[in-house]
């Protein structure tokens, strides 16, 4: 087989999974979640409910808040919550080098997809610079944070600001910026962090709680940290086009941070899930109320979340604290009556 055949090959099978996936899009994204949400409009009297945009936008948050927190949880216990954000900075500048390719050469390239291979490499990078440069943790995110900050700016301001406009909706988040092809990546991206964390649910905990315990077990702890950073990427990637660059890191946080109270690692994942689903769904329901920022209106939510647990937390161990001290004279009152009615009855 020739060169010439065999692109073409790859290029039909490539065509023809796109096209199964998009079939598969339709399905799951207009037919049934839109049909929910159509019988939930209907019944409950909430137009917002049947809007194409807002159900895409609907489906892309409850899928951001699953992810999210699911990866989260990994990264917040293993103190590593800002490379979320350093990520998120990769992102922008693969989003960046996606507009201005299209803008420059005239091709049409997904910014969301070289936003994830740019975000994917950034996340080798701050792994490779802790294990061969001898690099701290927190020095190599600050590196490949603002070397792709800069990297972006520097494209944005390559095309005399032609791009500016179109990177505004990845830099703040937008319900209507929510395609179906948006949503059928989503889906996938979904699908893959789901199907990897459960596949590796065990060695990551491992590592996350035992580092050293899992190298003495045999554990290639590289290999597991190499893949929580790309399924860090993942995540900030499909979020993007909710929270925004800025705020993405939020939903790898604030859920996680949220539900610490809970008891085992598992317990406290679902709860964070469930969290960022109230959370995200309040937000998003919020942002087309009032017509804000998506991204922001989550993200303050969550936060008001938070500060509510903890002072629930905290009213809590107070009334838990002083019930003896409240039950100690009481006692004390019984034993004096006790005591009392002995001398009576002599």
């Amino acid at each position: 087989m020739s060169t010439q055949a065999a692109l073409a090959s790859t290029a039909a099978l490539a065509a023809g999974v796109l096209d199964a996936i998009d079939a598969l899009s339709r399905v799951v994204v207009d037919d049934l979640w839109g049909g929910l949400l159509d019988v939930l409009a209907g019944s409950t009297g909430l137009d917002v409910l049947a809007f194409p945009f807002m159900q895409r936008a609907y489906f892309a948050a409850v899928c951001v808040a699953l992810i999210g927190p699911l990866v989260g949880s990994f990264l917040v216990h293993r103190e590593m919550a800002m490379i979320g954000d350093t990520l998120a900075h990769s992102a922008f500048a693969g989003v960046a080098a996606g507009l201005f390719a299209n803008a420059v050469f005239a091709v049409a390239v997904p910014p969301l997809l070289t936003a994830l291979v740019v975000a994917a490499v950034a996340a080798l990078l701050v792994q490779s610079l802790v294990d061969y440069a001898g690099a701290y943790r927190d020095t190599s995110l600050a590196i490949v944070l603002t070397g792709s900050f800069a990297a972006g700016s520097v494209l944005v301001t390559a095309t005399d600001g032609g791009i500016a406009v179109g990177i505004d909706a990845y830099l703040f988040g937008s319900l209507a910026t929510v395609t179906r092809t948006n949503t059928t990546i989503l889906l996938v991206l979904s699908a893959v962090v789901v199907g990897v964390v459960a596949v590796a649910y065990r060695p990551l905990l491992y590592v996350t709680f035992d580092e050293i315990g899992a190298r003495a077990a045999g554990l290639d702890v590289g290999h597991y940290n190499r893949l929580l950073a790309v399924l860090t990427a993942i995540v900030v990637v499909g979020a993007m086009q909710i929270m925004g660059v800025i705020l993405v890191a939020a939903m790898l946080v604030i859920p996680v941070a949220t539900t610490t109270a809970a008891s085992g690692f598992a317990r406290s994942v679902v709860a964070a899930i469930g969290v960022a689903q109230a959370t995200t769904i309040a937000g998003v329901t919020v942002s087309y109320r009032f017509d804000v920022a998506a991204g922001g209106t989550i993200v303050l939510v969550g936060i008001g979340g938070f500060v509510a647990a903890k002072l629930a937390g905290r009213v809590r161990r107070r009334y838990v604290a002083e019930r003896p001290t409240r039950a100690s004279p009481n006692a004390a009152s019984g034993r004096e009556s006790a005591a009392s009615g002995a001398d009576e009855s002599e």
